[in-house]
């Protein structure tokens, strides 16, 4: 079934329509063993996107250097055929829908309100192309039901639960990110986190899982072990990726510490503004660097390359 006209004028999601209840073939078997388990699942798209895969989860109001982790590191893992898994909010959740896409793989959402009332509205455009990607929309609210705040901390319990790990990008304490980690190690399921800064409030819940054992992702190298301890899965080489990071000297410097680009002349960095100016700007297409509203430039960790 295709989709059809909302009630209030909301914008519908087109694409195959599912009423899954727990006794249904297609119904995940992962949720079926959670505390309080979804008695029916609402789905558009793919109902075989419906599988075990990783959770992400992260801050709304995300900074670039999380915003960038989430989206690097989900690609990586689409690239290596796990699906990603998280809430489609804004900041983290996005990026790592994005991520996914971009490397061509499967990712699902889990909305807190019913799927003909997507929230938040002005990620429409990204959850179609989510569905039109082989992905899928969930909930288990009724089509048109409105989302209301206590909704998503219970669609966080779907979203640890149908993941084998759940990896936290970026997180406050507290926080709905910090609840789906609660979720998870309640479950019994692995938890990974990306550190940050110990002055950053929205990297305090991730260093703080860190602290009570959850797996530390600091590199590519330790998410894609992670991943084949978790799911046995390989090594992805992209042929020909060239390691920029290590033989550039201005982008292994934006790497280390963010700069303004008075100070990356002054340090010698370029003969001139305008070679400045292009290297950076080359730099920020490929999404190997960010420019922060204080105008530095430095790592969006947005780039799987190395």
């Amino acid at each position: 079934m295709t989709g059809r006209a909302g009630a209030g004028g909301h914008a519908v999601l087109k694409g195959p329509r599912h009423v899954l209840s727990c006794e249904d073939a297609r119904f995940p078997g992962a949720l079926r063993d959670i505390p309080h388990p979804p008695q029916v699942l609402h789905v558009v798209g793919d109902c075989a996107a419906l599988e075990e895969g990783i959770a992400m989860v992260g801050a709304r109001k995300a900074t670039p250097y999380g915003r960038g982790c989430a989206r690097r590191f989900a690609r990586i893992a689409a690239a290596l055929g796990v699906c990603v898994i998280s809430g489609g909010a804004l900041g983290c959740d996005s990026e790592a829908h994005r991520g996914a896409l971009d490397s061509g793989g499967r990712t699902v959402v889990f909305l807190g309100g019913g799927c003909d009332r997507p929230y938040p509205a002005r990620n429409v455009n990204l959850f179609q192309q989510i569905v039109d990607a082989g992905g899928a929309i969930v909930s288990e609210r009724d089509w048109a039901e409105p989302p209301l705040p206590w909704m998503f901390r219970e669609r966080n319990r779907l979203i640890a639960g149908l993941a084998k790990a759940t990896l936290v990008v970026e997180a406050g304490v507290p926080s709905g990110t910090f609840s789906t980690a609660d979720e998870a190690l309640a479950a019994g399921k692995d938890v990974l986190a990306v550190p940050g800064a110990i002055t950053s409030p929205t990297s305090a819940g991730a260093n703080r899982l860190i602290a009570q054992g959850a797996l530390p992702i600091i590199d590519d190298e330790t998410f894609e072990g992670a991943l084949s301890m978790i799911f046995g899965t390989l090594r992805h080489e992209e042929p020909g990726r060239i390691d920029e990071e290590r033989d550039d000297p201005l982008l292994a410097a934006l790497m280390a510490n963010p700069m303004r680009a008075d100070e990356l002349l002054s340090a010698g960095f370029a003969d001139n503004a305008a070679a400045l100016g292009i290297a950076l700007a080359g730099y920020e297409r490929k999404g190997l660097i960010s420019r922060y509203p204080d105008g530095r430039y430095g790592s969006g960790f947005d780039a799987i390359a190395r």
